[in-house]
C-alpha cells in the first residue's frame, strides 16, 4: 500500500535554489520561510485587505493580515503539539518545534493571494470573466487557461505569488522550502479538478512548480495535475477554520450585527467548561467576556484537532483522509464549528451594510479589470506596436510590473491580475475612481 514518509515530507530543499542553503545557528530552514513571508510586500498588503467586513470604519475589526497572524498562532500550537506526539517518527534533522514553524509559516501565507474585498473580490473577478461582453478577450486561450480565469482562485494566486512572483520574479519567488509550500496547499491540483465548488490551488502556468514540489516530497499522485495533500496541510486548514469560525464572530458583536448571547452559546457548546472563565463580575463588558470564553473554547478545539490527527495518522499518511480534521473531532466540537459558520452565513454575510460595500467592490474591480485586461489584450494583439494612448498610460501605471508584448496572452493576463489583485481595498477604490473618471470626494 502506497504511503508517504516523513523523511521526504520534511525535506529542507528549497524551491528555486540549485543547492541547499547552509544551516544557521539559531534559525532553521523553516524559520527562514517564516521570515521571508513576514517581510514580503504581499504579506504586508494584507493589512489593507478585507477579512469579513470591507472598508469598516471600526479599526478593531480584523483585516486579512490580523486573521493570518492569528491563524499562524493557532497553527504553530497545532504543529508543535503534533510534533511532540510523533517525534519518534521524525527524521534526525527535525525537532517538534520545526513542525510548529512549518505550519505557522504556511498559515501566514494561506491567504497571501487574496484580492481586494476578500471573497467578494474573488467572486467579482470570476463573474467579470464570465460576462458575454468580455468573451472576445478569452477567445484565443486554451480550455484550461480560460478556466483558470473564469474560476479564478485566491488560493492559486497565493501559490503563484510565493513560487514565482515575490522577490525573485519567475526564479523561485520567495524560495520557500518544499514542506512549507506543500503545507499551504489545501487543494494541490489545477482547475481540471476544481469540482462543483471551483476550488484549486495552482494555475496552469505554475503546474510545473506543483509537480516539482509534489514529486520531491513524495506526495501521492491522484491523477494528472492532482496529488494528495501534505499531512501538515490538515493542521493549516484546521487553524484557519478555528479562527474563521470563532474569532470572526467577535467582530460581528463589536459591529452590533450579532448579540453577545448568540456567540456565547456557541462558545459554550465548544467547551462546556468555558463558563468558568467569566467570573462573577457583571461589570465586565460583553466583548471581554467573549474573549475569555473564546480562549477556553479554542483550546478545547485545538486539543481535539491534535487527537483527531493522531487517530487518523495512518489514513493521512496514505493520502486517503476524507474531509477535514474537524470532521473527525468529537461531535460537540464539529457541531459547534458548524453552528458558528451557519450563524455567520445567516446573519453576518447578509448584513445590509456589508452587502452595499460588496456591490461597490464589484463595480470597483470591474473598472480595474476592464482597463488593465483590455490594455493587455491590445499589447498582445499589436505586439507592443502603435498602442493607443490609453493603453500606454495604463501600462505606465504598472511600471516594472507591466507584462511584455512577446509573452503569451495568458501570461499577460496573469501578470495583469498580479497587479490588480495585489491592491488594498482603499487603493483599489481610489484607482478605480481615477480610471473611471469619477471625481474624488474631498473633505
Amino acid at each position: 500500500m502506497t504511503e508517504m514518509h516523513w523523511d521526504r515530507l520534511l525535506s529542507t530543499a528549497r524551491h528555486g535554489h540549485l543547492a541547499p542553503e547552509p544551516h544557521e545557528l539559531g534559525r532553521s530552514h523553516f524559520h527562514k520561510d517564516y521570515d521571508r513571508i513576514v517581510f514580503s510586500g504581499a504579506f504586508r498588503r494584507l493589512s489593507g485587505k478585507t477579512q469579513v467586513h470591507p472598508l469598516s470604519l471600526n479599526d478593531h475589526v480584523h483585516t486579512r493580515l490580523i486573521h493570518s497572524v492569528e491563524v499562524g498562532s493557532v497553527g504553530r500550537s497545532l504543529g508543535l503539539k503534533v510534533g511532540e506526539r510523533i517525534h519518534r517518527d521524525l527524521p534526525a534533522w527535525i525537532q517538534p518545534d520545526d513542525i510548529g514553524v512549518i505550519v505557522q509559516a504556511a498559515c501566514l501565507a494561506h491567504d497571501i493571494g487574496n484580492p481586494p474585498f476578500g471573497h467578494a473580490g474573488e467572486f467579482a473577478i470570476q463573474d467579470w470573466f464570465r460576462q458575454p461582453q468580455n468573451a472576445p478577450l478569452l477567445e484565443s486561450l486554451s480550455t484550461d487557461e480560460r478556466q483558470d480565469l473564469v474560476c479564478w482562485e485566491g488560493n492559486a494566486q497565493g501559490f503563484r505569488l510565493v513560487t514565482d512572483i515575490e522577490y525573485h520574479l519567475f526564479r523561485g519567488g520567495l524560495r520557500l522550502t518544499y514542506p512549507t509550500l506543500a503545507t499551504m496547499l489545501k487543494y494541490p491540483w489545477t482547475v481540471r479538478h476544481a469540482g462543483e465548488q471551483g476550488k484549486f490551488a495552482c494555475f496552469q502556468q505554475e503546474a510545473a512548480n506543483l509537480q516539482e514540489i509534489a514529486t520531491h516530497l513524495g506526495l501521492i499522485r491522484r491523477g494528472e495535475q492532482r496529488w494528495c495533500r501534505h499531512p501538515l496541510s490538515y493542521l493549516m486548514e484546521a487553524a484557519d477554520d478555528i479562527c474563521y469560525a470563532i474569532i470572526d464572530l467577535e467582530d460581528a458583536v463589536d459591529l452590533r450585527i450579532l448579540q453577545f448571547e448568540e456567540v456565547r452559546d456557541i462558545l459554550r457548546q465548544l467547551n462546556p467548561q468555558a463558563e468558568l472563565a467569566l467570573g462573577a463580575k457583571d461589570e465586565v463588558s460583553p466583548l471581554r467576556k467573549l474573549a475569555a470564553l473564546r480562549g477556553k473554547a479554542m483550546q478545547a478545539v485545538i486539543d481535539s484537532v491534535v487527537e483527531a490527527f493522531l487517530r487518523q495518522k495512518t489514513v493521512i499518511m496514505r493520502g486517503e483522509l476524507e474531509g477535514e480534521l474537524l470532521d473527525w473531532c468529537p461531535q460537540h466540537i464539529g457541531d459547534g464549528i458548524r453552528a458558528a459558520k451557519a450563524l455567520a452565513k445567516r446573519k453576518v454575510f447578509k448584513d445590509s451594510h456589508k452587502t452595499e460595500i460588496e456591490i461597490g467592490a464589484y463595480a470597483t474591480l470591474s473598472t480595474l479589470l476592464h482597463a488593465f485586461l483590455s490594455a493587455g489584450h491590445e499589447l498582445h494583439s499589436r505586439q507592443g506596436q502603435d498602442l493607443s494612448y490609453r493603453t500606454l498610460r495604463v501600462l505606465d501605471l504598472m511600471r516594472d510590473e507591466a507584462p511584455q508584448a512577446h509573452w503569451s496572452l495568458y501570461g499577460i493576463y496573469l501578470r495583469t491580475l498580479d497587479f490588480v489583485t495585489q491592491q488594498t481595498d482603499q487603493y483599489a477604490n481610489y484607482l478605480a475612481k481615477q480610471i473611471g473618471g469619477v471625481p474624488l470626494m474631498t473633505r
